[in-house]
């Protein structure tokens, strides 16, 4: 359990690093374009900007699907560990929407926020137990991916202009601080399941 969660908090670390490097690659294409339009870029640096883009991209999309992989792993062995000390009564999804969750058409919307709320809430070692630390994740997370889903549709766009890299750069901005701020949540949120399910299992061992 604890290997999961350090691999996954780690991560998800390495994965803001991405984003801010995204979010800076954004900047750049914005500028470069920009002043070649006004003479003082040459081919050669909007080149190298895409040049940029390209050595930034591979490796976050790579860390990106590791953290998911590893995450997963930690949450199913979580909701495991809930079912143990809470019972499956206290879980509102079946087992297989831990995973199921987040890749489904809308249900993605909020079913990811009640399996991760419910193995909050079973993990805890008092009662009541307030989700309040999960929502907080999760807002920005949501609003964060609907803002890079915007991104990415100027990107594949057939046109693209000055104007339009602009409003890139600045939604990959705002997606980039509320994705730091979900980041840092979510790892606070897998350290304290981890710690809570840890010390319980062992007095219940005990």
């Amino acid at each position: 359990m604890t290997g999961p969660a350090t691999a996954a908090a780690t991560l998800i670390l390495l994965v803001l690093v991405g984003e801010v490097l995204g979010s800076v690659s954004d900047w750049r294409d914005y500028q470069v374009v920009r002043d070649y339009k006004a003479g003082t870029a040459t081919i050669a640096d909007l080149e190298a900007a895409d040049s940029f883009r390209q050595l930034v991209s591979l490796p976050t999309v790579v860390v990106w699907i590791s953290a998911g992989v590893v995450f997963l792993v930690w949450l199913w062995r979580a909701r495991v560990n809930a079912e143990l000390l809470g019972g499956v009564d206290g879980q509102r999804r079946a087992r297989g929407w831990v995973v199921g969750g987040w890749f489904t058409p809308v249900a993605n919307l909020w079913v990811p926020y009640q399996v991760v709320s419910d193995v909050w809430r079973a993990s805890a070692a008092r009662r009541p137990v307030s989700s309040g630390l999960v929502m907080a994740w999760w807002a920005p997370l949501l609003v964060s991916t609907i803002i890079g889903r915007a991104v990415t549709r100027i990107y594949l766009s057939e046109e693209i202009s000055e104007e339009s890299l602009l409003s890139a750069a600045n939604l990959s901005t705002l997606s980039t601080v509320l994705d730091a701020a979900a980041g840092v949540l979510l790892v606070l949120i897998i350290r304290r399941i981890t710690t809570s399910q840890t010390q319980r299992l062992v007095q219940h061992a005990g």
